[in-house]
């Protein structure tokens, strides 16, 4: 049985040794490869007592990422996508805190926090839930819930007592050596529920905490995983397929997959907005299509970089089409493809824009020559000589060049096909202070290139009033 059991003055521990560990990982895995003769054969050789704890060894049956990272941390973060196994996790290592190891032993802690969005959610989640930690205590060592007092009591005297991070002030005057943080990254009231629970953990020599949280672009859990004493695990929800129905697996990879709000909540990726951004990955979950409708125009636009090679900033390459019929208000714009490349040559580069036109069908290469002039048309004619291509010369910043395309989003005039994941990064870091990212923004301005050619500059030329001749 693992424990966190203080023993004759020994020190406290939270989890087994290393080589116990992985003792138990090869057994589990070896068990559930084994022919079913073989496993029964094996279950058979057990006693009585050992088969009634099996079910109760975590580390024999915990997937990596549920199992704490050793060494000297005060707060271990279990990001995961949406059943992935985080609140097992969660449950297991409170066990592991408050358990001795005989029923009545005193554990590595004795005050716990059982902290969750709301009240509600740490009572059915956290403690009830099937995966909480009344379903993982053995039956010698199950707390009793005092509903009245909001709060688990163990047989060995151990408390963790249940708090809302709606009410960060619950959090004041109480002590703890030990917290389970649940969901932080959707609390309301995250910061100032999460500063008031660190003041409260002050018990015992080495207080820690373990958060289990799907990841949101939020200050406090951005803040805490770049923390010097912050350890951290994560996993897709594919991780934990075997407790997962196939049918619910398919169903959310065929809608989310490929999308920012699948890799954030199925990939368990935290996906960063810069404040004040043009696009929001909620804004782009909006304008999601399954398939591109007939269009009436496509363009590939290309956004070359200075220098070629594998240093060089990356070639942004994107197509997009439009359906521009009737007047401007009623043009729409799908955006089909990222074709981008990193490190590539003039050639290369080259070479896949005019492929990307041929998949395509388009009708026009658009691509801008500041940075290289003449030059950049000199090297798609060796490509096709006869390639529609039209210059284009930025004038204009480029936030003020990606405001107005991102004003056609905002009217929901443009969508965007699967598979897009990466420029839409990049245009989540797009401010009108400019760009907040790493490198440069090859790929919102190939973007931006191509919706201006497709959307804004024809409908300045229609709204345009025609002059006669006197």
């Amino acid at each position: 049985m693992k424990s966190a059991a203080r023993q004759n003055g020994a020190p406290p521990t939270d989890m087994p040794s290393t080589s116990t560990r992985r003792a138990l990982k090869s057994g589990a895995a070896w068990l559930a490869s084994a022919p079913p003769e073989t496993a029964e054969t094996f279950l058979e050789g057990l006693s009585e007592q050992a088969i009634l704890a099996l079910p109760y060894i975590f580390e024999f049956w915990a997937l990596d990422h549920q199992l704490p990272p050793e060494g000297d941390w005060k707060s271990w973060v279990i990001l995961g996508g949406r059943g992935a196994g985080k609140t097992r996790a969660g449950a297991e290592w409170v066990r592991a805190q408050v358990e001795g190891a005989r029923p009545l032993d005193v554990g590595a802690a004795r005050r716990v926090a059982l902290v969750g969005e709301t009240l509600d959610q740490v009572r059915e989640v956290m403690v009830f839930g099937e995966s909480g930690i009344l379903a993982c205590a053995p039956p010698d060592r199950r707390p009793q819930w005092e509903a009245t007092r909001r709060r688990l009591v163990w047989p060995n005297g151990a408390i963790a007592q249940a708090f809302s991070a709606h009410e960060p002030e619950s959090l004041r005057g109480p002590q703890f050596d030990a917290a389970w943080v649940d969901e932080l990254a959707k609390w309301k009231k995250g910061r100032e529920a999460w500063d008031m629970l660190q003041f409260g953990l002050r018990l015992g020599t080495h207080p820690r905490q373990v958060v289990t949280t799907t990841p949101r672009n939020v200050g406090v859990l951005k803040e805490l995983l770049k923390a010097a004493d912050t350890v951290v695990t994560s996993a897709p929800t594919e991780a934990n397929r075997a407790f997962l129905a196939d049918s619910f697996l398919a169903a959310v990879r065929a809608k989310y997959g490929g999308t920012r709000l699948g890799r954030q909540e199925l990939d368990g990726e935290l996906l960063e907005e810069a404040e004040g951004a043009f696009w929001t990955t909620a804004g782009l979950e909006a304008c999601r299509l399954p398939e591109a409708p007939a269009l009436s125009r496509v363009v590939v636009a290309v956004d070359p970089p200075v220098t070629g090679g594998a240093g060089s900033d990356a070639c942004g390459i994107v197509v997009a089409g439009a359906l521009t019929e009737g007047p401007p208000g009623d043009w729409r714009a799908v955006v089909l493809e990222d074709a981008s490349l990193a490190g590539a040559s003039p050639r290369d580069w080259a070479e896949a824009a005019i492929a990307a036109m041929a998949r395509h069908g388009a009708d026009r290469l658009v691509a801008e020559v500041n940075q290289g002039g003449d030059l950049v048309e000199s090297v798609i004619r060796q490509i096709d000589p006869l390639v529609p291509f039209r210059a284009v010369r930025a004038a204009r910043g480029k936030a003020a060049r990606a405001e107005p395309v991102a004003a056609l989003y905002e009217q929901g005039r443009v969508a965007h096909l699967p598979g897009l994941a990466a420029l839409e990064d990049q245009m989540c870091r797009m401010t009108i202070r400019g760009y907040e990212g790493a490198g440069s923004p090859d790929r919102v301005d190939a973007l931006v290139w191509a919706l201006t050619d497709l959307m804004i500059e024809p409908a300045a030329s229609w709204r345009r009033p025609q002059m006669r001749p006197l």
